[in-house]
């Protein structure tokens, strides 16, 4: 799995470049949690979880972290997690997370989009409700 973090582009490239920002397997803890409480996380709410204040490069950092967290969830056949972090604004996930998605045509934004987002969101919750 490739690095998470270094000082110039905010994703590590090769393996002790610098400590991870974060870790995968708190991030997935948390996300797991976020998902047996039926609770989408806004990316100022999971970074908070997280012990950070909100910044858009450790939003950015964070998204490379949920891609790897979605990637463990496909090889066990879970639903997808990163679907949970959200925007405030319209409780949709960013520009970042819809690209090269499949399954899903559509502007990315409005209700379309939403009632995509909430489908997705509540196969995680379902998922992990008694989990």
């Amino acid at each position: 799995m490739r690095g998470i973090w270094n000082s110039t582009s905010g994703v590590e490239g090769k393996a002790g470049d610098k400590p991870a920002l974060f870790d995968v397997d708190e991030v997935e803890a948390l996300m797991q949690g976020a998902a047996r409480a039926g609770n989408a996380l806004s990316y100022s709410d999971a970074l908070m979880a997280l012990g950070y204040r909100f910044s858009r490069p450790k939003m950015r950092a964070l998204c490379v972290v949920l891609d790897a967290v979605d990637q463990r969830a496909a090889a066990r056949g879970e639903p997808e997690l990163a679907v949970l972090v959200v925007r405030e604004s319209d409780k949709l996930p960013g520009q970042g997370w819809w690209v090269g998605r499949q399954g899903y045509v559509g502007e990315w934004t409005g209700p379309a989009a939403f009632r995509h987002i909430t489908a997705l969101q509540q196969q995680a919750f379902d998922y992990w409700r008694d989990r």
